[in-house]
């Protein structure tokens, strides 16, 4: 389809469905594109995060997720938290595309979902918005009976787009995106409210765990490495699997020497804990494996893989976090625990919303020497300070809330 008239039929169809659910007097409908996968418990926050938020700002809307997987464990959670919430798949995503008024395409590490945004337009000519994602530049989405579109047309043709960095929102503007409104909207994930903290506590009380007196750790590789879960069916990466043996060591170090200097200089414990199925193998051979004997006895190796509303009841519970992921940093920051990141060049630009809520000494690139030095210092000092490092937390986390609360007064105007 020529960019053209993508744009121009989109735009007519904006303006003629947006009143859709006014004039025949009936609760407005909502379709949230979501939930990409369960593997990685902050692909699985997306969901609960965007959806706590419909809830507080947009109680009168119906709100129907259209998910991409939900096994594991999820669906049922999310049940759990959101009774009212219909799920669709199949039939009842056509039945949806005749009765709701707007999709809202969740957050994400790209537009994830763009095919099924541009057969929602194509095929019912009404509106929708894209809320907290990472854009990285061009590409194209072609379903088996759609013509290539390309991502900044789909995003053009957007009510409204909210990318999670500021350097996504940036890399939009230059590559000509001319949607309306444009602006950085925080990740969803940093609003969720699940909670699960008989599990947690069980396993802190199992582990010697006490609340506020240990921090948890996460690291990964700089390449996921996905084909060592039989449910992803993939073949190996050869070129990322080496990349990740050769940086290994690396990466590691920074969070080695924070674990050691942590368990030395304070009382607290460290919890080496997973954010995907992949990182208890590597909490063990990147970590735990390495360190003294004596430092050993206070550092507890999660050896299972849990869901969303487990980690983030301990998190809430612990003084804070470090590590080389994001999600769990920014679930901890949602709940006002600290929380550090390290990023590298294999990760997307994801890692610079830390300095886009305040906390930019709290963001360190591992592929510079001089603020991978830094990172012990940093950890042992958030650790030194408990009552400092929660109010630099909360303060971001009123930043994330205000921009929240700004962003859903913009979807809530596309019934008005």
């Amino acid at each position: 389809m020529q960019r053209r008239h993508f744009l121009q039929t989109s735009f007519i169809a904006t303006l003629a469905s947006s009143l859709y659910a006014a004039a025949e007097g009936r609760t407005p409908r909502l379709i949230l594109r979501s939930s990409w996968q369960t593997v990685n418990i902050g692909d699985i926050a997306h969901t609960p995060g965007v959806l706590a938020l419909l809830e507080k700002h947009l109680p009168e809307v119906e709100v129907r997720l259209w998910p991409s997987n939900l096994d594991n464990g999820v669906g049922e959670m999310l049940a759990a938290r959101f009774p009212k919430v219909k799920v669709i798949r199949g039939e009842d995503v056509k039945k949806s595309f005749e009765e709701c008024d707007f999709l809202l395409h969740g957050s994400g590490p790209s537009l994830v979902a763009q095919a099924d945004v541009v057969k929602w337009s194509q095929s019912t000519g009404k509106p929708y918005g894209v809320y907290g994602i990472t854009f990285s530049g061009q590409q194209s989405s072609k379903g088996k009976t759609q013509p290539a579109v390309k991502t900044i047309d789909v995003l053009s043709a957007a009510k409204f787009v909210y990318f999670r960095d500021s350097v996504s929102l940036e890399l939009a503007k230059k590559t000509g995106c001319t949607c309306p409104l444009l602006e950085f909207g925080p990740d969803g994930a940093f609003a969720v409210d699940l909670k699960d903290d008989a599990k947690a506590e069980a396993f802190m009380k199992e582990h010697g765990l006490e609340q506020g007196k240990f921090l948890c750790c996460i690291p990964r590789l700089r390449n996921t490495p996905y084909w060592t879960l039989p449910e992803k069916k993939a073949a190996i990466d050869e070129k990322k699997d080496a990349r990740n043996k050769a940086m290994m060591d690396h990466d590691g170090k920074p969070l080695l020497d924070a674990i050691v200097s942590v368990i030395k200089n304070t009382d607290l414990k460290i919890l080496l804990c997973p954010e995907d199925k992949t990182q208890m193998k590597v909490g063990k051979e990147m970590l735990y494996d390495k360190l003294p004997e004596e430092v050993k006895s206070r550092v507890v190796w999660r050896e299972s893989y849990w869901l969303t509303n487990e980690a983030i009841s301990t998190y809430r519970r612990s003084a804070g976090l470090f590590g080389h992921e994001m999600h769990s940093p920014i679930m901890c920051i949602g709940n006002g625990i600290p929380a550090i990141v390290c990023r590298w060049a294999e990760q997307t630009s994801k890692g610079y919303m830390w300095r886009d809520i305040g906390l930019g000494d709290w963001l360190f690139d591992l592929d510079k020497e001089d603020e991978l030095q830094k990172v012990a210092a940093t950890v042992l000092a958030m650790a030194k300070d408990p009552a400092g490092s929660k109010a630099k937390a909360e303060k971001a986390r009123e930043v994330v809330m205000a921009h929240f609360a700004a962003s859903m007064k913009v979807v809530k105007k596309v019934w008005q």
